[in-house]
């Protein structure tokens, strides 16, 4: 008790909250970091300094027209930072550890996908796919063709056949069902994407921007097979890198939430449960060291 009274909590506080500030800020350079709201903030911020300087200097017609439109600077970033808002409220909205299992219809799902890309790869077919995770892909197929299909092999190819009506956009996959095809995916509005990437390309890492969504891409030029996650795009996979890539990001990627959840829980009502959760990171951490050793567990890497 002594020791509390003489304890300057106003400080302790005060550090806090700037600790916090500093956080959140750092968080949120991060999350704008190579998109175009980041060139968007570096224009906002010269706004503020040139107020600033109107203001010192007295330039009262140049600071009136500038303090008028910071007055308004909230609704300025809600309507130029949708997107990467939208992003960022998802990713903090995202509840681990709730849905059905089912690892054995995904895990076939899975295969079923790889096969099916590298036999498009190989007859250099352009194909384009969109495997959900967490975040829903509703709004992105509203005004395509359902389908509601077990993933397969043999449908996915003939999708994608250059005779087939709805070749031209993208399949969209929901664990172990073919949800829609034909969709038109969002394109990309970040100025350092390569220009030799097409439309494909563009619209998958567009969605990605804009959702946790895995998308995969075969070029119809070169037959190059890409996996293209938030924003970041990896090139030349074969089947069994894409096939172990998509593994860890579907099944591992919700074992894992399942398993930190629990451990949590857990956690909340025994004494041990910071053991149980470092007991659960380390071995998490065995099965990443063993992927590294081949070829795919180091594409996974990359990418994870």
């Amino acid at each position: 008790m002594e020791i509390a009274r003489w304890i300057n909590w106003p400080i302790i506080i005060g550090i806090i909250d700037v600790l916090l500030v500093y956080f959140l800020i750092y968080k949120a350079l991060l999350l704008v970091r190579g998109t175009r709201a980041e060139y968007v903030l570096k224009g906002l911020i010269i706004v503020i300094l040139v107020y600033a300087v109107s203001r010192s200097f007295g330039f009262v017609t140049l600071s009136w027209i500038l303090g008028n439109f910071l007055g308004s600077v909230i609704l300025v970033v809600v309507v130029l930072f949708q997107d990467d808002l939208r992003r960022a409220l998802i990713k903090v909205g995202l509840v681990p550890g709730f849905g059905a299992d089912n690892t054995t219809a995904v895990e076939f799902a899975i295969k079923e996908v790889s096969r099916a890309t590298m036999e498009l790869s190989s007859r250099r077919i352009g194909a384009l796919m969109a495997v959900r995770r967490d975040v829903g892909l509703e709004e992105y197929y509203e005004h395509a063709i359902r389908i509601d299909a077990q993933v397969s092999y043999q449908l996915l190819v003939s999708i994608f056949l250059p005779n087939s009506p709805i070749h031209d956009g993208a399949v969209i996959v929901e664990r172990d069902r073919i949800t829609a095809a034909g969709a038109v995916l969002p394109l990309t509005f970040n100025p350092n994407v390569s220009r030799s990437y097409g439309t494909r390309h563009r619209a998958a890492i567009g969605l990605s921007e804009r959702t946790d969504a895995v998308i995969i891409v075969v070029s119809e030029e070169t037959g190059t097979i890409s996996l293209v996650r938030e924003g970041r795009i990896s090139k030349d996979l074969n089947e069994k890198t894409l096939h172990n890539a998509l593994r860890r990001l579907t099944v591992i990627h919700s074992q894992r939430k399942k398993g930190r959840l629990f451990n949590y829980l857990r956690s909340l009502v025994s004494k041990k449960g910071a053991d149980a959760i470092v007991l659960e990171d380390v071995e998490h951490k065995k099965d990443f060291d063993t992927d590294k050793e081949d070829e795919a567990g180091k594409i996974v890497v990359e990418i994870d």
